[in-house]
């Protein structure tokens, strides 16, 4: 599938192409709708140069939040590591 994005619309965005291309690519990664992979595939770029977009833009590569913690806690607990 091919996604048409119309001149004007480019031009609003005061974006190249590919400026434009790596822009959606990283907010679908932020929001967890991309892999790391598809989304450097969308930006057409290597998954490396993609890492390194990520940290020009303080996006982490991965989401650790609470209920990740507390089950990692959990688990320690359970194998008497805690």
């Amino acid at each position: 599938m091919s996604v048409i994005i119309p001149d004007e619309i480019l031009q609003a965005s005061r974006l190249s192409p590919s400026e434009f291309r790596q822009e959606i690519a990283l907010h679908l990664f932020q929001i967890g709708r991309l892999s790391l992979g598809c989304a450097s595939q969308l930006a057409e770029m290597s998954p490396h140069t993609f890492r390194q977009l990520l940290k020009q833009h303080n996006i982490p590569i991965y989401s650790y939040n609470v209920e990740d913690f507390e089950l990692d806690l959990k688990n320690l607990q359970e194998l008497g590591r805690l």
